[in-house]
């Protein structure tokens, strides 16, 4: 095991519910939720695993940020494999099925949830968001909505801080769709625009409205970037700094730290994490190409989430089937706190509470 981490298997401390990790398996045959108990150090123990009811995809590298996502205690899960979307009721003992339904489309890889709300990205066949009212322990479809092409290839869905708007990454049109979302929850749109670069991936939002996406430039080496943009109103996207270079290749997801001035993003092409710092404005700039790697030098990387309390940051490396951890520190810097081996190479997603 490389230097300065540490096996997490061992280590179980009786925890809150609020101090939780959860990824997914991915399985073509029985989709299932992984949870892990977090220590007060970042350490890593495992719960449990719980059937989603649904299949996944059955193959590495889903795209997948957000393919599984928290909103208070509910845990929403998609189901590749099978076109369905999983909600779970969470507790310090575990998870709950409280549903599984059609999520509207083929291959639903995204979900976004917010207040009663919960929209899902299908990403085959014709792309789509559909919407779902969150009742007690079930999902109620509202409606359903076409990208701005079949060609659009989208990555993520997430929503505003506030709430008033959906945001879509398009990597097959380089572009961005935002809807804005109704008082009854159903959508309008989508306005689209381009993005500052090609292949934008995926995205996250500052607690003031500011984005950060992330650009994959198709893979190009070297050529990985992010940008930053402003929400004006309830669905137009200003661009603030364009495609600002880490160095680095095949650039996945972004997490933004919790008070707002620092934003993470994965590259999967050698194992590293980047650190930007965001300006008031919105604006980026690259602080550490290197701020912190999974296998350095060996791809994998993907998936990230940042800690309900903004104190640590875990990464997903898929090849190497492990999560990474590290501690967030004042200034933005991570440090290691260890891993946890033994995940299928299926796995996708990550949602830390």
């Amino acid at each position: 095991m490389p230097a300065g981490r540490r096996n997490l298997r061992a280590i179980d401390h009786e925890r809150s519910s609020d101090e939780l990790l959860y990824t997914q398996t991915n399985d073509a045959g029985k989709n299932e939720v992984i949870a892990f108990r977090r220590s007060e150090n970042g350490n890593l123990s495992l719960l449990g695993r719980y059937e989603t009811g649904g299949k996944g995809s059955g193959k590495p590298h889903l795209p997948s940020q957000s393919s599984i996502a928290l909103s208070g205690g509910t845990l929403f899960v998609t189901n590749a494999g099978s076109n369905e979307l999983s909600l779970f009721s969470t507790s310090a003992d575990g998870l709950k099925l409280k549903a599984c339904v059609a999520s509207g489309g083929e291959t639903p890889t995204s979900v976004a949830a917010h207040g009663d709300l919960a929209y899902v990205l299908n990403a085959g066949g014709t792309p789509n968001v559909t919407g779902f009212k969150i009742g007690e322990g079930r999902l109620d479809r509202l409606a359903t909505y076409e990208l701005s092409a079949d060609s659009a290839d989208p990555a993520q869905v997430a929503f505003s801080p506030d709430g008033k708007t959906l945001v879509v990454t398009e990597r097959g049109t380089d572009s961005i769709s935002t809807f804005s979302i109704g008082s009854d929850g159903r959508a309008e749109g989508p306005k689209t625009i381009p993005s500052s670069g090609a292949t934008p991936y995926g995205f996250d939002f500052a607690s003031d409205g500011s984005l950060v996406v992330t650009e994959a430039f198709g893979g190009e080496v070297g050529a990985a970037a992010a940008s930053s943009y402003r929400l004006e109103g309830a669905s137009a996207l200003r661009p603030v700094s364009a495609s600002i270079q880490n160095t680095r290749s095949e650039v996945c997801w972004a997490a933004v730290s919790k008070d707002g001035r620092f934003v993470y993003v994965t590259n999967f092409g050698d194992g590293t994490i980047s650190r930007y710092t965001i300006g008031r404005d919105g604006s980026l700039e690259l602080a550490d190409p290197i701020a912190a790697s999974t296998v350095l030098g060996e791809k994998g990387v993907r998936d990230e989430s940042l800690s309900g309390d903004g104190r640590f940051l875990y990464a997903l490396d898929a090849d190497a089937q492990r999560v990474f951890g590290w501690a967030v520190e004042d200034d933005g810097t991570l440090s290691p706190v260890g891993d946890f081996d033994g995940l299928p190479a299926t796995v996708a997603g990550l949602a830390a509470s």
